[in-house]
């Protein structure tokens, strides 16, 4: 499975990370003119996706796909901070080989589960799983995407976020975490 891996921030990232802010300021009153009340979303979203240009956001739940907008946006505009998704929706088959070949990769499906999960419990599967780069923006997200409905899930994958909407229960880290290990 191809995950992100840590890589230390250095010059070339805070490089992107400036260019990705001021593209995304000259990008601004073009889109005022598109989309007046989400103009910074906007800019944004078209500034990221020259960033990070191979991700995808079809596919992810329109609440959690609103969710990851709202946040990458307020990390962007307020933070400085780039957040891109490097996997979010799977096609179940998709979900299936990756746990296969994990299975295979490591002798046996207790051990694959670790970091893969079949389709019928990855709820990349059901379009609320997003896994994000860079290290930076991920840590972002962990610290600030409670507000969003987004948590990390997941110990030993600090790219993996899920989007959990405020319904009431669980709604802290913590509790959700305890709920996805107690299934």
């Amino acid at each position: 499975m191809n995950e992100p891996h840590v890589i230390p921030t250095g010059p070339r990232d805070r490089v992107f990370a400036v260019l990705a802010v001021v593209l995304a300021v000259l990008l601004l009153p073009v889109a005022f003119v598109c989309r007046p009340g989400r103009a910074r979303e906007l800019a944004c979203c078209w500034a990221l996706g020259l960033r990070f240009p191979a991700e995808d956001l079809s596919g992810l739940t329109d609440g959690a796909r609103t969710a990851f907008n709202a946040a990458r946006t307020e990390a962007l505009w307020h933070h400085g901070q780039l957040i891109g998704l490097t996997s979010g929706y799977r096609d179940p088959f998709v979900q299936q080989r990756l746990f296969d070949a994990e299975v295979r990769r490591v002798g046996s499906p207790a051990a694959a589960r670790r970091l893969v999960l079949p389709p019928a419990e990855s709820r990349h599967v059901k379009g609320t799983a997003l896994d994000v780069r860079p290290f930076e923006g991920a840590r972002w997200l962990e610290e600030r995407g409670a507000r969003y409905g987004l948590y990390r899930i997941y110990d030993n994958e600090w790219w993996h976020f899920e989007y959990h909407p405020h319904t009431g229960v669980p709604s802290t880290p913590q509790e959700i975490r305890d709920a996805v290990h107690a299934r």
